[in-house]
């Protein structure tokens, strides 16, 4: 198996979470009104770093990434959709809640988890692959979960003000406003454009982002900590999904498309990446209940160290080492 991969990727993951974690039952930090680290995260590191990996990219290798781009799309559209309306038919879920949870099970932790493994296995030219997916998500995924999240958190007041007809477009309005929705979308118009990063702007905007991948694992432990983990069949089944479901799919198209072996081995080992915190970050900043996306989180989490061993295995067997010797 390829634990000496694997663990080490994982380990800085599950410290930062158990950091945040602690901070938040310690009261060192306060777990209950997280705004401010939310903030932080969502509306300048992330986006900050997301614009920096994806304007940087050269056009030529930008265009390379479109079959990938569109092969992840497609598979967190298909996972994003299936989960929402299967939760909503089978389960007394709102639209909001059920949205961040096909959020969290269909757009993978590639910040915290897909930088460091794909540096591993693919080295660094898996940098640009992991933020093209980052784009995928924040583009496709995020701003649909957004609109339903916009259409059924409103206020009744807010509601009769726009009246009926003008509620979608004012929730769309507001999703694709968001940066972490406009800085990847920016950064791809940027390259395509051939448009040099000046080096003073890439600096200040790396040192922005780089603080990204971390403090987002803090804050997840940190919400995590102020509610209790909950195994049910709704969280067993979405690490399912998530961890086994989710490369199955992305197989399944990248073997039926005209998709290079090298495209389809990345599409495959970036879609087995666990479910990401998006879904908890937004649940925070509107207020809903993050208890369940969290415990899917954490599941994924570990389970991964699994899956993401079987995949590494099966594709890349350059570095599949015996744990026992």
């Amino acid at each position: 198996m390829t634990a000496n991969t694997i663990l080490p990727a994982l380990a800085p993951v599950f410290f930062v979470i158990l950091v945040g974690y602690g901070a938040g039952r310690l009261r060192i930090v306060e777990n209950h009104h997280v705004d401010g680290l939310n903030a932080l995260v969502m509306n300048f590191a992330l986006p900050a770093s997301l614009f920096v990996a994806i304007a940087s990219a050269p056009r030529s290798e930008m265009l390379e990434q479109v079959p990938l781009f569109l092969t992840l799309g497609f598979v967190m559209l298909l996972i994003h959709l299936s989960w929402y309306f299967f939760v909503r038919a089978s389960s007394d879920v709102s639209k909001a809640d059920a949205a961040l949870q096909a959020l969290t099970i269909s757009f993978p932790n590639l910040a915290g988890v897909g930088l460091p493994i794909a540096a591993a296995v693919i080295g660094t030219g898996g940098t640009v692959p992991i933020a093209v997916a980052l784009a995928a998500g924040s583009i496709i995924v995020s701003p649909l979960s957004l609109i339903f999240v916009e259409l059924n958190s409103r206020k009744p007041m807010e509601e009769s003000a726009t009246g009926a007809a003008g509620q979608v477009p004012t929730a769309f309005l507001r999703s694709v406003t968001k940066p972490v929705v406009l800085a990847p979308a920016l950064g791809i118009l940027y390259s395509l454009a051939r448009l040099e990063l000046p080096s003073l702007a890439k600096a200040s905007l790396t040192l922005v982002g780089v603080a990204a991948p971390g403090v987002a694992l803090f804050l997840t432990g940190l919400i995590l900590s102020s509610q209790p983990f909950r195994l049910n069949w709704s969280v067993v089944a979405a690490t399912g999904l998530a961890d086994i479901g989710r490369p199955i799919l992305t197989a399944v198209v990248v073997f039926t498309l005209p998709i290079s072996t090298e495209t389809a081995k990345i599409a495959m080992l970036i879609s087995a990446m666990p479910s990401g915190f998006f879904g908890i970050l937004f649940a925070e900043g509107y207020r809903l209940d993050s208890a369940a996306t969290g415990s899917m989180v954490i599941a994924s989490t570990l389970f991964s160290i699994v899956t993401l061993a079987t995949v590494i295995a099966l594709l890349f067997p350059e570095f599949a080492t015996p744990v026992l010797k």
